[in-house]
């Protein structure tokens, strides 16, 4: 089967996960902007990360066979140092007219404070501009009021709900954007936020609508293979091999599709040609490249 990642920190990973992503089946991944383990300190440093997500490791995902879009955006633990936020917040625009550019993200809130708020609404407002689909993160504590406060933001913004995915939601939060509109994200974690058999149980429970998965898989405990690992247990759990097409598949590829970006069709595994480099920059180091015909 074929698999899509819609939430994916490849930065943090190795060229070995993508070897065995690809192996899984995993053929496409978006990798939201976010902050890098500590904060940055001025915006050069985004320039820089910005220009990374859409080139190297662009390319870099080529390699080993397995397409690589990206969002934009200033996350909400960096938006409460206010001076670098506007630094951060006027060069934006330029980032979000680029080609592999699916959606604004991840946006939304870390403390849920005035500065959060106004990083927000600025980034939907550049979302409704140039037409791009909005990817929120839900904070990590105090989960149910942040999903409360995105749904407000969401609604005083005026984006509207099917341009929005609402991600690492759990059985607290999904009831609460279930008639909202919105598109449900879920985070699935080796310890934390989601399992696979929770996430099988949500599915069982609210069927599969506007259901996308995916595994984060940034710079702590984590495992790449999540996607392929919920869809192994969906077909043990008696889902049909068309169901987790739609959700691990079909569902986030649908949604990013808003963007005008990206389409169904072209999810099809590239050709690999390692013999290729950027800015004369090979992704092997002494290999013998594989170049497939």
């Amino acid at each position: 089967m074929n698999y899509f990642d819609p939430h994916i920190h490849m930065v943090s990973r190795t060229t070995d996960d993508y070897e065995n992503m690809a192996a899984a089946g995993i053929v496409g991944v978006v990798e939201p902007a976010f902050w890098q383990g500590q904060p940055r300190t001025n915006v050069g440093s985004f320039i820089d990360y910005y220009d990374l997500l859409l080139g190297w490791e662009r390319f870099r995902a080529s390699q080993f066979g397995i397409l690589h879009y990206c969002t934009m955006g200033l996350n909400p633990k960096e938006a409460n140092n206010r001076e670098m936020a506007r630094d951060v917040l006027n060069i934006l625009p330029r980032y979000l007219a680029k080609d592999g550019v699916v959606a604004v993200g991840e946006i939304g809130y870390d403390d849920i404070t005035p500065a959060e708020d106004e990083a927000l609404l600025a980034q939907m407002e550049m979302a409704k501009e140039f037409e791009l689909p909005v990817l929120i993160h839900t904070p990590h504590r105090d989960k149910v009021t942040g999903t409360k406060r995105t749904l407000d933001a969401i609604k005083d913004a005026g984006v509207a709900p099917e341009m929005v995915i609402v991600d690492h939601l759990n059985e607290l939060t999904l009831p609460l954007v279930l008639d909202s509109g919105v598109w449900r994200g879920h985070s699935i974690y080796p310890n934390t936020k989601m399992s696979e058999p929770r996430m099988v149980a949500l599915l069982q429970q609210y069927g599969t609508e506007r259901m996308v998965v995916n595994s984060a898989a940034d710079w702590g405990k984590s495992d790449p293979l999540k996607v392929p690992k919920v869809g192994q247990l969906m077909l043990d759990s008696g889902f049909s091999e068309e169901q987790v097409s739609k959700v691990l598949f079909e569902n986030p590829i649908e949604f990013y599709a808003q963007s005008g970006r990206i389409n169904l069709a072209e999810v099809q595994r590239p050709k690999v040609d390692q013999t290729q480099q950027w800015q004369e920059n090979s992704a092997l180091r002494g290999q013998t490249p594989i170049v497939e015909k």
